[in-house]
C-alpha cells in the first residue's frame, strides 16, 4: 500500500483520466494523499494543448521531482497528454522521473505504481485501445453534486493549428450503454450536474452508430433519476443539427448552455485553420439556436494573431463580436504547435500585434457581458448553491460552466451545498450575478 498524490493539469477531459487513474490506485489498495509532501507516489497528468499550458505542466513534473530529492516521495509518475507528445525527450532530460507514461493508460496505473515502487523506470508512449470506453473506477475530484462524463476522446476535424489528433487519435465514441450506466452510478453518489466532454461532442455517435447519436443519447441521460442539469461541452459549429436544437430546446434537463468554439470568423483566417463555415454561416446558426432557445446563454471561443490574420481580418471578427453579443467569449493569442500546417505557414503574426488585439477583443466582449448581464436583472433564476461565506451562499446557473464562467451570490437563503434554489437577480458585474431569495424561494435537496 503506497499514499498517492495526483496533480492534474489541463481540460476536464484531463480531470476524468485523473479521476479514473485515482479510482484504479484505489482499487489496488493504494490510498489517496492530498498533501502531495506526505505521498510516496506523486502522479503528475500533464496538458500538452498550448504553450503556456507545456510551461506549467513541466514546472508542475520539476516541483515533484524536488518533492522526490527531499526524500518524502518515493516515485514520480508523469502521465496525460505531454508525456504522449514528448515522452522520450522528457525522460532524458529528467531522468529523475520513474515513468513517462502516455494517454489511456489509466487501467495500467496500479501495474505501473508497482514498477517503479520496485525500482524499474517505465516508458510507455504507443497509445493503447480504448480502455477508457469502458465505466471503470473513478474518485471525483469535483464537488460531490457535479461531475465531467466523457462520450469521445480524440478529434478527426484536424484543424491547421491543433495537436489533439496527433495526441489522442482520432474520434472514438463510447458506447450508449456505458455512459448511461456510468451516469446512473454518479446520480446513485449524489451528482446532480452532468457535464458532458469531448473534443466534440456533437460528433457522438458518428463512428459506431453511422449518424449523429447526440439527440438520443441526451434523451436517455435526462430519464435518470437525480440529474438535474445536464451540459454539453463542446460543439462543433457544422455538426449543430436542427434535431440538437429541438432536443436542447425542448428536454428541461438539458441546459439552455450552448458552448460552440467558433475560432473566427474570417473566411480566410477559417480557411486557413481548415475550419469550415463563414460568418454568414455563423450567424444562421445562432440565429437559430436563439429562436429555439431565447434564454439561451451562448459561449465561444477565438483565436487572434493566427498566421496570415490581417488587420482587417481582425476588424472583421470585432464587428462580429459586438453584433453577436455573446454571453461567454474566451479568446487567446495563436500558439504554433509542433507538428501542425498552421507552425509552417509563413505571415506570421507578431506576438505585439497578437497581444494588442487580444486585449482589444476582450475589453470589447466585457462591456458586452456586463450589458447582457444587467438585462437579466429582475428576472428569476435557479443557482446550485456550491459554498457559504456567512449569511452568503455562492454558487452557478446554467449560464455557468465549473472553472470557466461565473458565480451566482445568492442573499436570504439557508440552502446547503449542493442545493439548488430559485432567486431573483438583483444586480450584476462583468461577470457575475447578485441574486435574493424571497420568503417564498424553493430549495430543494
Amino acid at each position: 500500500m503506497a499514499k498517492i498524490g495526483l496533480i492534474s493539469l489541463g481540460c476536464p477531459k484531463n480531470t476524468v483520466d485523473a479521476e479514473e487513474i485515482l479510482g484504479e490506485a484505489l482499487k489496488a489498495g493504494h490510498v489517496i494523499e492530498t498533501d502531495a509532501s506526505q505521498a510516496d507516489v506523486l502522479i503528475v497528468n500533464t496538458c500538452g494543448f498550448i504553450q503556456s499550458a507545456k510551461e506549467e505542466s513541466i514546472d508542475a513534473v520539476l516541483d515533484a521531482v524536488r518533492c522526490k530529492m527531499d526524500g518524502a516521495c518515493r516515485s514520480v509518475i508523469v502521465t496525460g497528454c505531454l508525456a504522449q507528445r514528448y515522452g522520450d525527450e522528457l525522460a532524458k532530460e529528467i531522468p529523475e522521473a520513474d515513468a513517462f507514461v502516455g494517454v489511456g493508460r489509466s487501467g495500467e496505473i496500479a501495474e505501473i505504481i508497482e514498477r517503479t515502487l520496485g525500482g524499474a523506470r517505465v516508458l510507455k508512449f504507443e497509445r493503447p485501445d480504448a480502455w477508457w470506453r469502458d465505466t471503470r473506477s473513478r474518485v471525483l475530484s469535483t464537488a460531490p453534486w457535479t461531475a465531467y462524463v466523457r462520450v469521445a476522446d480524440g478529434c478527426d476535424n484536424r484543424c491547421s493549428y491543433c495537436a489533439i489528433p496527433d495526441i489522442r487519435g482520432g474520434f472514438a465514441s463510447r458506447s450508449e450503454e456505458s455512459i448511461v450506466e456510468e451516469v446512473r452510478g454518479l446520480a446513485g453518489q449524489g451528482v446532480r450536474e452532468i457535464n458532458l466532454v469531448a473534443q466534440d461532442v456533437t460528433r457522438y455517435g458518428l463512428d459506431t452508430h453511422g449518424v449523429l447519436a447526440l439527440p438520443g443519447l441526451l434523451d436517455k441521460l435526462s430519464e435518470i433519476e437525480g440529474i438535474d442539469w445536464i451540459r454539453l461541452l463542446y460543439l462543433y459549429p457544422s455538426r449543430v443539427t436542427e434535431e440538437l436544437i429541438r432536443t436542447v430546446a425542448g428536454n428541461e434537463k438539458v441546459l439552455k448552455y450552448v458552448d460552440i468554439p467558433l475560432q473566427h470568423c474570417s473566411e480566410n483566417v477559417l480557411r486557413a485553420m481548415r475550419r469550415p463555415g463563414n460568418a454568414s454561416e455563423y450567424r444562421d446558426l445562432i440565429a437559430r439556436i436563439r429562436d429555439a432557445c431565447p434564454t439561451v446563454a451562448l459561449r465561444t471561443t477565438f483565436i487572434v494573431g493566427f498566421p496570415g490574420e490581417t488587420e482587417a481580418d481582425f476588424e472583421e471578427l470585432s464587428e462580429f463580436v459586438a453584433e453577436i453579443r455573446f454571453d461567454r467569449m474566451g479568446a487567446f493569442e495563436y500558439s504554433a504547435e509542433d507538428g501542425t500546417p498552421a507552425a509552417e505557414m509563413e505571415a506570421k503574426v507578431p506576438a505585439r500585434t497578437a497581444k494588442s488585439r487580444l486585449r482589444r477583443l476582450m475589453t470589447l466582449q466585457q462591456g458586452i457581458s456586463l450589458k447582457k448581464n444587467l438585462e437579466l436583472v429582475g428576472s428569476g433564476i435557479e443557482v446550485l448553491i456550491e459554498r457559504i461565506d456567512g449569511d452568503l451562499r455562492i454558487g452557478r446557473s446554467y449560464r455557468d460552466a465549473p472553472d470557466i464562467d461565473g458565480v451566482v451570490y445568492v442573499h436570504n437563503s439557508c440552502a446547503a451545498p449542493g442545493e439548488i434554489v430559485e432567486a431573483t437577480i438583483t444586480g450584476a458585474t462583468h461577470y457575475d450575478l447578485t441574486t435574493v431569495c424571497g420568503e417564498q424561494g424553493k430549495t430543494d435537496g
